[in-house]
């Protein structure tokens, strides 16, 4: 059974930094790409970041790019987004996802060339002025 859980949100001031983990579990043969994810009220979910498994190659959102880092630590199936300068903009739920070899477990989105098809619950990122 694969699961992604995903910690580390809350509540930020402009100019803030939070960073995400988002531990994966369960048979990890078939994972291919690692990536975040977010969604804000009233909008539909837009990718931020992915690292491809294989190589570490990454790729990002350009709302992101300078100020998010994605990294994964192999030896803990771990995989991270570090946010600096945070925008109120940035306020959103944000899901790791994974492009995995399995049935999905909700949405089908491409992102960055990637099929991303099992999702964590989420986590609650705020940033205030």
């Amino acid at each position: 059974q694969v699961q992604l859980v995903e910690s580390g949100g809350g509540s930020v001031q402009v100019g803030g930094s939070l960073r995400l983990p988002c531990v994966a579990s369960g048979s990890t043969y078939h994972w291919y790409t690692m990536g975040w994810f977010r969604q804000a009220p009233g909008k539909d979910r837009e990718g931020v970041a992915s690292i491809r498994l294989d190589r570490s190659s990454t790729f990002y959102a350009d709302s992101v790019k300078d100020r998010f880092t994605i990294s994964r630590d192999g030896t803990k199936n771990t995989v991270y987004l570090q946010m600096n300068s945070l925008k109120p903009e940035d306020t959103a739920m944000y899901y790791c996802a994974a492009e995995v070899n399995t049935p999905p477990n909700g949405r089908v989105i491409v992102f960055g060339g990637r099929v991303f098809n099992y999702w964590g619950q989420g986590t609650q990122v705020t940033v205030s002025s």
